[in-house]
């Protein structure tokens, strides 16, 4: 057990106060076991993720309508069967958490609207130099770019734009429900709370890496400028899955590590350099270190457990280490 972080498998009973006895929770099986059947599980889930993208034969670049719309099909089909996976992750293993599976994924209504809106507006305050940045460049004041913003032609221009629905809505749930509602549950046990932050985020990570394979097909640059790319972006997505696992433990909801992934997705990586350039260049610095030293100041604050209700990850473990009471209280 020391191997594993000093943790455990000890189970939290949701109808007691006393947790269950290991040997109870495991029904048989050994923290070994267990460990090795989460991750071939969470490695099942991101290669059928993955290689949902590529059952279809296409000479079309991936940005293409046709080549989004069949992908929306594999994508959303895996997505549906992903909860069995959990479920068989739970057969195998003889954990019993105690609480419905769903609730485990993230999906309950209890504390539903702060989870929502707490999260996206953190993650909005580190992002306020981009939103500065991106503010200052609009060709639209503040009144015209809400009317452009909230204008119903907009919004169904947005809903008929395959690579919108795709980079705001498809990627965001499907990526989100996979690489967070499905592999946290299956990880903690083994892992703990707090590794498996860190640990989630490889699988999220490695998965974007397909993105090679099609940058080389269609030769969108040289061999080494694209694999520095790759390996830049598998960088910035394990540190957002960090993040939005983070949230996932903390709120015990899905919808908002989605709403934070759509958000991210729309903004793209912070344009710091084209902010050292800027005309404006002091009030933009100022306004991205004043949306990190806020998001830092606010974390902990805005991921209360408190606010969102019980916590279906902190009732599936008895953890006895100080990263448990960081996470769960």
């Amino acid at each position: 057990m020391a191997a594993l972080g000093g943790d455990g498998l000890r189970l939290l009973s949701v109808s007691g106060p006393e947790p269950e006895p290991e040997s109870a929770a495991l029904n048989g099986a050994g923290p070994g076991l267990c460990c090795w059947v989460s991750v071939c599980s969470c490695l099942s889930l991101a290669c059928s993720y993955v290689g949902s993208l590529y059952v279809w034969k296409s000479e079309l670049p991936r940005d293409h309508p046709a080549v989004i719309k069949r992908r929306f099909t594999s994508v959303l089909v895996v997505s549906s069967l992903s909860p069995l996976c959990v479920l068989l992750w739970r057969e195998l293993t003889g954990l019993q958490p105690g609480i419905s599976l769903f609730t485990l994924m993230g999906f309950r209504l209890e504390g539903i609207f702060p989870a929502a809106l707490l999260p996206l507006l953190l993650t909005m305050i580190l992002f306020l130099g981009p939103l500065m940045q991106l503010s200052v460049d609009c060709p639209w004041d503040l009144a015209n770019g809400l009317k452009v913003a909230l204008a119903p032609q907009a919004w169904a221009r947005c809903l008929t734009d395959m690579r919108w629905l795709r980079n705001q809505v498809i990627a965001p749930l499907t990526e989100e429900l996979v690489f967070r509602a499905c592999m946290l549950p299956m990880l903690a046990p083994c892992t703990g709370l707090g590794p498996a932050i860190f640990t989630c985020p490889l699988f999220f990570g490695v998965a974007h890496f397909h993105h090679v394979i099609e940058q080389l097909r269609f030769r969108q640059g040289s061999v080494g400028s694209i694999f520095l790319s790759a390996a830049f972006q598998f960088s910035y997505t394990a540190v957002f899955g960090a993040y939005t696992a983070f949230l996932f433990i903390r709120t015990g909801h899905l919808i908002g590590p989605v709403l934070c992934h759509s958000f991210c997705n729309y903004m793209g990586f912070p344009a710091v350099c084209a902010a050292l350039e800027h005309p404006q260049r002091c009030p933009l610095l100022v306004g991205y270190a004043l949306g990190v030293g806020l998001f830092l100041l606010l974390l902990q604050p805005l991921t209360e457990p408190r606010l969102y209700s019980s916590l279906p990850l902190c009732l599936l473990l008895d953890r006895t280490g100080a990263s448990a009471t960081s996470l769960c209280s």
